[in-house]
């Protein structure tokens, strides 16, 4: 009889976004170009300064920091904050080990097993991995496409909250959705926190990939949110560093902090090197965000465009981050993600994405939907699209009426 694994480890979800890798990597054995809009991996460059603060540094020992990270790192980083109008002190900041550890010891310092945590969905899947780890369960109040996956009614909030409630967890702006909560909406919440007593958990891993003139509120910036918020952050996607691995949990709440401190004490220190890019990022000019917001606004345009004039897909406008959710008119979007990579290619090319099931809560919600990250250049998303308008013509598994279908092939 084989020995049993632990309950967690037989509830730890498979990722959504590398669910499909396997078929993906069948496909490129069989010589296909796969482009990949399943994985929030962007491909601009990463600053060149970035990796010659690496190269450049003279390191006689790679030894470990200060379990909060280097004071240099954290003195830069208060300033990058200072630019982003959010006031911190360097004792507020504590370097984690991506955005990742960010929100495990964020859930680990802020409840205990048992304990409830109320998120809207559809939310970032890995949040729920991490809740596994933690012992915690989510709560999930829905968001609809109908509505653009806006902020649902705060009745509904007050709805699900018990005496094991400690925490309200949101994404600003939200994987999956690209929706930006308002500071109107924020500040509800955070009034709700502190009627019932609860923490307000923001991750702001995208707080400048806002479009149209628009600018993410930090629940840093809550007046009266000092006992109550948490912030999980990283240098992934703003500088386009995933690999460094290098995030920072921010909170004026003292008692927090300590607590999370000593959950870093655990792991000893983040990565030296990658604090060592992360100081150079924190140096770079606005104009870096001012040039990269341009090119992924241009990028969620055209895939905007392009699938709102695929027949039978529903796709609000996000107005941030860099991912969309869509209704897709198939049976099921695990298997046509599936099929997408085992089965179908246009011009010797196909497309992976990430079925949204994986990012909701509630089962059999996003049966329908996927999330697209468009963070691939013009010439591919341009290319990934019209693979996947051809994909939804051929389905076997479409949910067209035959006319319509007609009317599209009609245009192909």
């Amino acid at each position: 009889m084989s020995l049993a694994i632990s309950q967690r480890g037989q509830d730890m979800p498979v990722s959504p976004f590398r669910k499909l890798a396997p078929f993906a990597e069948a496909a490129k054995q069989q010589g296909k170009k796969v482009y990949h809009l399943n994985i929030g991996q962007p491909d601009i460059a990463t600053p060149p300064s970035l990796l010659e603060a690496v190269r450049q540094a003279d390191i006689p020992v790679l030894a470990y920091s200060h379990g909060a990270g280097t004071d240099s790192y954290r003195r830069k980083l208060a300033g990058y904050y200072h630019r982003a109008g959010i006031e911190v002190t360097t004792d507020e900041i504590l370097v984690t080990t991506a955005g990742s550890e960010a929100i495990l010891f964020t859930l680990l310092t802020c409840l205990n097993p048992g304990d409830e945590l109320v998120v809207p969905e559809p939310f970032y899947g890995t949040y729920t991995a991490f809740a596994i780890a933690a012992g915690v369960k989510i709560v999930a109040i829905t968001a609809t496409i109908e509505d653009g996956f806006a902020l649902p009614p705060l009745a509904a909030f007050e709805q699900v909250i018990t005496p094991r409630t400690r925490a309200i967890l949101l994404c600003n702006p939200s994987n999956p959705t690209g929706h930006v909560y308002t500071r109107s909406e924020l500040e509800d919440l955070l009034g709700l926190c502190q009627r019932h007593n609860l923490y307000l958990l923001s991750d702001e891993a995208y707080r400048e990939y806002c479009y149209d003139g628009a600018r993410a509120t930090s629940a840093l910036n809550l007046p009266g949110g000092e006992e109550h918020v948490v912030v999980m952050d990283t240098i992934s996607k703003r500088y386009s560093a995933c690999g460094a691995r290098v995030g920072s949990l921010v909170t004026r709440n003292r008692t927090v902090f300590q607590a999370a401190f000593r959950f870093a004490q655990m792991r000893i220190s983040p990565p030296g090197l990658g604090m060592l890019l992360g100081e150079a990022a924190a140096e770079l000019p606005e104009s870096y965000f001012d040039e990269n917001r341009a090119e992924y606004q241009a990028r969620r345009d055209l895939t905007v465009r392009r699938l709102q004039a695929m027949p039978g897909v529903q796709c609000p406008v996000p107005g941030g981050a860099f991912y969309v959710m869509a209704h897709l008119p198939v049976d099921d979007a695990e298997l046509f993600g599936e099929w997408l990579l085992s089965s179908f290619s246009y011009e010797n090319q196909t497309l992976m994405l990430s079925p949204a099931s994986g990012f909701y809560q509630t089962p059999a919600l996003g049966r329908q939907q996927v999330r697209l990250a468009y963070v691939l250049n013009l010439h591919d998303l341009e290319a990934a699209l019209t693979c996947l308008e051809q994909a939804l013509l051929e389905y076997p598994g479409r949910t067209l009426a035959p006319q319509v279908l007609e009317v599209a092939e009609a245009h192909v």
